[in-house]
């Protein structure tokens, strides 16, 4: 706007020192009030609202958002209904300097102010060189936070060294933030994991890098994130996602294979859980090619086995003299050229029927070896899909692939075992002629989206992943899984039932046991557990031996014993009577569950308020690994907010949602505690995301984009989770915010939230009397005021009806005005001048904190209009 185009105005300082003081008096509804009247009256409002912002402190201790913030917020506000307070109509030098004075402003001292100044200001037209010297200053007072983010709003990765701008993002553990910036610039995708990588070699010297960026201070977990073995599972994480060439991460690569052979010997030599025919072909293909492993190889056989078989390897390889163990030398002078071959042989042909000890020890396969039919070609396959696709059919589904020891890529399925009643097809995906014929890829959709055939599963995710890298055309058109009951979920619900006491069935659950996963599930059941030596067989050679062939059957018809076993005494178990009903609803934590200790978690008083984990959603497996679900409403959804999403979770217990925010001192782990406990899911970001996924159910961790906005993660979570959000729903749970229900979510954190959703509705006459009896009210000036505020709505306006718990007057004390959990009503957050302006108030009953609708409840509805479901009334009487 132009500067002549007011002859006067109020004066931008006296303005912000008017603002000032009612932000310390926290009287949030005038000083919007103050703002708005403000605005108007600046002789020019971009020179004024600068004026205001340089005069304005800093985050204070306590609170969570500043002064500027808020002004910035309400000025965004206003010029919406001023479209004339722009640059148009300025020369070119005045435009450049509000344009310098607003991006001098954008700094960590005041994160807030970027968003808003780049688009008042239109700063993403600035010239590059002033946009770069703004990144060099935000990097040299630290604020590499603030630089990456603004290098991306403004779109200047190309222009920027890419580890300038990454390297303490990562240091200071804000990989995320990292990935971000790289986002959809696959060079630098690939500069990104090459560092990384770069960080696994030996000579790496984390203190060398360290002197390079004076300014960053790390805390010794920061630092300790900074290790070859974290950080190669991120390379191989970002291989993956960017779809980069392992030849690129040499080092990450040679780390995994290292870490690969010292698994296999501890499986083979310590744990004799692996056949010498399978951990010889792993190792040979672990160590091909590669004359550093082939080395470590022979030390690791010098120490679990002993000298002869090393030498053994050493020969085979043509280990050079001066890299060999001690001992290893003499051995191989010592042995016959035939001694010192590798054995290649193959083991004899096994029997179908096991030994009588093995019998007594594992579970057995109920069935001969003509009913186990092993299927090459499209032939074989009709009288499978025959069998299998008949209404009410039961089948047991699993899947096996050669384990990917060092690889980078999600391994391709080389067999599905289908088994029925009294046999088991074997579909052979090595087999050319039916692997890549579309009528086996039509075969697998049909039965996987058939509703009527029962399809048992345990842990499907990993299956549904490699079935979909083996057949693309599954990601591209997703299948919807229908009938399938993963057996993952009955197992919890076991495991809860029998550590609970409510199942009449005695069952040791041994805490520590060696059987894990299904494993254990069938001996809990069955009585004895499965025999896993084959499970990790090179499953694409071919022919198949006969322990394979019983492993792969015994794995998928286990499934359909299990269920039967199950099925026919499920209140033995502790379960429902309809099983499939487990996987969309799951009852009650026991009363006899151990309450978490130590908890240092806001919202801790109303966890009993909310019913219905989202942990119940009935869940179906997309191809490309989606999650579908029902719609459900806020309250039935509960999570846990890892503390660097703090700002998502005020947000979504803003929106209803049941909500509990780790401390920052508070352990990541804390959380899956907490999930497991409570059946929560856990919202995270970044790199705790591989660890918390780990320690909880399928499904019940979710990652979130920490460079997004809070709004924006409330939304992802909204969709992903299918949440039907009402107006109702706004504010229906207790923010714990030391205001009024007016303020803005980034000032709820300014003490710990109650997260109840209960509350008592007193009239304007109540609180009236309420305040009289504490003396708040001095005279009755107050009381008489009638000016109308601008954009305040009239009581036949007000649209504010929380879906909530309401209370009874009951339960507040009418001398004390304490409820009966001992909160006391805060009534001196009350101004008096509201009383002739709002009729109805909402008192916590958990905290006693006081809420009254204002114009916040609108912005919240605008905010987040494209989830909001609207009824027909509801429609007609938005604002």
């Amino acid at each position: 706007m132009n500067p002549a185009a007011r002859s006067e105005g109020v004066d931008p300082a006296a303005l912000q020192g008017q603002l000032f003081d009612l932000w310390s008096r926290k009287e949030l509804e005038a000083l919007r009030l103050q703002a708005v009247s403000g605005f108007s009256q600046l002789q020019d409002p971009l020179v004024g609202l600068l004026t205001m912002l340089e005069n304005c402190p800093g985050i204070q201790k306590g609170k969570s958002s500043t002064l500027g913030q808020f002004i910035l917020n309400e000025f965004v506000r206003w010029r919406c209904s001023h479209p004339r307070v722009s640059l148009k109509g300025l020369t070119e030098e005045e435009k450049l300097r509000l344009q310098l004075s607003a991006l001098s402003l954008i700094t960590a001292s005041q994160p807030g102010y970027m968003d808003p100044l780049l688009d008042i200001y239109e700063l993403g037209i600035l010239e590059t060189s002033h946009l770069l010297e703004h990144v060099t200053y935000l990097q040299n007072i630290g604020g590499y936070r603030e630089a990456a983010l603004f290098s991306m709003k403004v779109e200047l990765q190309k222009e920027l060294d890419m580890e300038q701008i990454c390297v303490p993002l990562i240091l200071l553990d804000k990989l995320p933030l990292a990935e971000s910036y790289v986002r959809d610039h696959p060079e630098l995708q690939k500069q990104l994991v090459r560092l990384l990588d770069s960080w696994c070699n030996p000579d790496f010297n984390l203190e060398e890098l360290r002197r390079q960026y004076p300014v960053l201070s790390l805390s010794k977990h920061q630092a300790d994130q900074i290790q070859p073995k974290l950080v190669s599972r991120h390379v191989f994480r970002l291989m993956e996602k960017f779809n980069i060439d392992p030849s690129l991460c040499v080092n990450s690569v040679h780390k995994r294979k290292q870490d690969s052979l010292k698994f296999l010997m501890y499986k083979r030599f310590r744990e004799k859980s692996m056949t010498e025919e399978n951990w010889r072909d792993h190792v040979q293909v672990t160590v091909e090619g590669n004359v550093e492993l082939q080395v470590l190889l022979v030390d690791l056989l010098v120490h679990y086995s002993e000298l002869r078989v090393a030498a053994q390897w050493a020969k085979r390889y043509n280990v050079p003299r001066d890299r060999l163990p001690t001992g290893v030398w003499d051995t191989m002078q010592s042995l016959s050229a035939k001694q010192l071959e590798v054995n290649e042989t193959s083991c004899p042909l096994e029997p179908w029927v096991t030994s009588q000890s093995h019998q007594l020890q594992y579970y057995q396969l109920p069935l001969a070896r003509e009913n186990i039919h092993f299927l090459q070609t499209l032939d074989q396959l009709q009288l499978c899909r025959e069998t299998v696709l008949k209404p009410g059919c039961v089948v047991g589904v699993d899947m096996e692939w050669r384990a990917g020891f060092g690889t980078v890529s999600t391994q391709h399925v080389a067999l599905i075992q289908l088994a029925v009643e009294g046999q088991v097809f074997l579909l052979d995906l090595c087999a050319h002629s039916l692997n890549h014929h579309s009528l086996t890829v039509q075969f697998i959709r049909m039965l996987l989206t058939d509703k009527n055939v029962l399809k048992l599963g345990y842990g499907m995710s990993g299956d549904f992943r490699s079935l979909v890298a083996t057949w693309p055309e599954l990601k591209e058109e997703p299948l919807e899984v229908k009938g399938m009951l993963d057996l993952l979920h009955v197992h919890q619900q076991l495991q809860r039932c029998w550590r609970g006491g409510s199942s009449s069935r005695s069952v040791e659950v041994i805490e520590g046991s060696t059987e894990k996963g299904l494993s254990l599930l069938v001996q809990q059941v069955l009585g004895k557990p499965l025999d896993k030596t084959e499970q990790l067989s090179n499953w694409e050679r071919r022919p198949l031996r006969t322990g394979q062939l019983r492993y792969a059957a015994a794995d998928a018809y286990c499934l359909l014993d299990v269920y039967l076993a199950l099925s026919k005494d499920p209140k033995a178990f502790g379960l429902p009577e309809d099983l499939r009903s487990i996987s969309t609803s799951q009852p009650a934590k026991s009363n006899q569950e151990k309450k978490l200790k130590n908890k240092k978690l806001t919202g801790q008083k109303a966890r009993q308020s909310s019913h219905g984990p989202a942990g119940d959603l009935q869940e179906c497996v997309r191809g490309n690994g989606e999650r579908q679900a029902t719609a459900i409403a806020p309250h039935e959804l509960r999570v846990v907010c890892d503390n660097m999403l703090q700002g998502l979770g005020r947000f979504l217990r803003c929106l209803g949602v049941d909500v509990l925010m780790l401390e920052n001192t508070d352990d990541h782990k804390v959380a899956a505690e907490l999930a497991r406990a409570e059946s929560r899911i856990i919202l995270t970001s970044g790199q705790p995301y591989q660890s918390l996924r780990s320690q909880v159910a399928e499904g019940r961790c979710l990652t979130l984009d920490c460079s997004e906005k809070a709004r924006d993660q409330a939304v992802h979570v909204l969709k992903h989770f299918h949440v039907h959000l009402t107006p109702s729903d706004i504010f229906s749970r207790c923010q714990g915010c030391s205001g009024n229900a007016d303020c803005q979510p980034d000032c709820l954190l300014k003490g710990e939230a109650c997260n109840n959703n209960e509350y008592l509705k007193v009239s304007r006459e109540d609180m009236t009397e309420m305040l009289n009896k504490r003396g708040l009210l001095q005279d009755n000036s107050d009381l008489h005021n009638t000016q109308v505020p601008e954009g305040w709505r009239s009581p036949e306006a007000q649209t504010f009806n929380p879906h909530c718990r309401w209370a009874s007057r009951s339960v507040l004390d009418p001398e004390t005005f304490r409820f009966r959990g001992g909160a006391e009503i805060q009534l001196e957050t009350v101004p008096p001048g509201l009383l002739p302006r709002i009729p109805e108030y909402f008192i916590c009953t958990g905290c006693g904190k006081v809420f009254w609708e204002g114009t916040h409840y609108d912005r919240v509805l605008s905010q987040f209009e494209e989830v909001l479901h609207l009824s027909d009334g509801e429609v007609s009487s938005q604002p």
